[in-house]
């Protein structure tokens, strides 16, 4: 939608009406004409005509007659809401059935008008709409920009574990040393890596990702060397594997931990000379490649007991880069929800959806065990399953509101558990005092303020030597 802000000349918003009714035309010409460019059109296949050319800022769509039937209607504002979030959209209409209105409202339309029309309550109802969006546009990409300088690439937070992330990924961009990504999983290792090679010298060589847990040993060991025609039975042709692959480029290799002893070996040797042998092959190639990895395994505890090579260990653990999971950096989550919100909103074509603040204080007592990675997908489903603009505490997942409660319990009744009796009392007095201070000392005020008698407030302040 274009902005009123920065006109430089008398600008008009467009308004497509689409109906078949008569009537409407001289109605909308009298009190939309004026202020506003308006096409009144006739069939659905004028309108995709004219959204081709200049896409209206407002349609009201008449879904009595654009199609079919009512239902064919509903359809087609939901098509044009996916088409065009951002567009002021309203269904006209002759029936006044509920159901009808509900469809509508769930294919979010912004107004929803039963015949007769009255085009000044139009005419007043539209300009409000319009200011409404156009604010909302302003506000989001102000949004957007604060997000922009609160982010890395497409890495996203400004609490102090991020930025030392945000330091050492450019530190060590333009170097070709070994780093190792730790963290837990869905902490957003891999964006991490694509950040270091976005940032440095290698940024338009390949880059070539693989997890090492995703396939068995026999096909990983296939997928990072290679392999010659005849190699095995299977082996019809001649194949390059992924070191091979990442030539004068990064090799990525998420999940190392999980590699088995003989291929750590073998990829051992490859680090050292930088040289690597398909299998089946007999010829050495020399390959120029810069090599990240990723663990979220105690690789300390894995060498002692004999797991994972102490050599291959100090190979990769050149410069380690540490993420911090979700719940160690709650004042992020805020930003994070703001970012996949834009996403799938935009991806689903609905307007931006907000949380409401006790919703996000649930979502902050949440210890997030999937990280980032669990809520971009419970955004992602808030998105998709609540027709609401506004996300409240009752949409969050059934285990998010368990555990909000479960963290009240504990600071209401610890482990140990409570002298309640000794609680109450000092409850009680917390309210006495509050009250005498804000009545200036005044026990006939305060007892008024705690609506207790005055005999009830003169006896407590006794026994409470006030």
């Amino acid at each position: 939608m274009r902005r009123a802000a920065v006109r430089t000349q008398p600008f008009r918003y467009s308004v497509a009406i689409v109906t078949t009714d008569e009537l409407v035309r001289p109605e909308a010409e009298t009190y939309l004409a004026p202020d506003y460019d308006l096409r009144v059109l006739q069939t659905w296949d004028e309108l995709m005509a004219l959204m081709k050319k200049e896409s209206p800022d407002a349609i009201f769509l008449d879904i009595d007659t654009v199609r079919e039937r009512s239902e064919d209607g509903i359809a087609a504002l939901a098509e044009l809401r996916s088409m065009r979030p951002d567009l002021i959209l309203a269904a006209l209409t002759r029936s006044d059935s509920r159901n009808t209105r509900h469809k509508a409202i769930e294919a979010i339309v912004d107004e929803y008008l039963v015949a007769p029309i009255d085009f000044q309550e139009v005419l007043i109802v539209l300009n409000r709409a319009l200011e409404k969006r156009v604010a909302e546009i302003e506000y989001r990409t102000e949004q957007e920009k604060e997000a922009e300088q609160q982010s890395f690439l497409e890495l996203i937070g400004a609490s102090e574990a991020m930025l030392q992330v945000y330091e050492a990924i450019r530190r060590v961009s333009d170097s070709n040393s070994t780093v190792l990504i730790r963290g837990e999983s869905g902490t957003g290792k891999e964006l991490v890596a694509r950040a270091i090679v976005a940032s440095g010298a290698r940024s338009e060589k390949p880059f070539i990702s693989i997890n090492c847990a995703a396939l068995p040993e026999n096909l990983i060991e296939t997928e990072l060397f290679g392999h010659e025609k005849g190699a095995f039975t299977d082996a019809k042709t001649a194949r390059a594997g992924h070191i091979e692959l990442a030539h004068t480029g990064t090799l990525f290799l998420d999940e190392i931990a999980t590699l088995g002893l003989s291929l750590q070996s073998k990829l051992l040797r490859v680090l050292e000379d930088r040289v690597v042998t398909r299998i089946g092959g007999k010829t050495e190639k020399k390959i120029d490649f810069r090599l990240l990895a990723a663990t979220n395994d105690d690789l300390e505890g894995m060498v002692e007991a004999g797991q994972f090579r102490e050599d291959l260990y100090y190979r990769i653990n050149v410069v380690p880069i540490v993420l911090p999971p979700l719940r160690e950096r709650k004042s992020d989550l805020p930003l994070l929800v703001d970012h996949f919100l834009r996403i799938y909103c935009r991806e689903n074509g609905k307007p931006l959806k907000q949380v409401e603040s006790e919703a996000l204080a649930v979502m902050e007592e949440y210890d997030w065990p999937g990280n980032i990675r669990e809520l971009e997908n419970v955004i992602q489903r808030l998105v998709i399953m609540n027709d609401r603009q506004v996300i409240s505490v009752k949409d969050l997942p059934q285990q998010m509101l368990v555990a909000s409660n479960a963290s009240q319990e504990a600071i209401l009744i610890p482990e140990e558990g409570v002298d309640f009796d000794a609680e109450m009392g000092r409850i009680e007095l917390a309210y006495l005092q509050a009250a005498l201070h804000r009545t200036g000392g005044k026990k006939s005020a305060a007892a008024i303020l705690l609506g207790i008698d005055p005999q009830r407030m003169k006896y407590l302040c006794r026994k409470r030597n006030l």
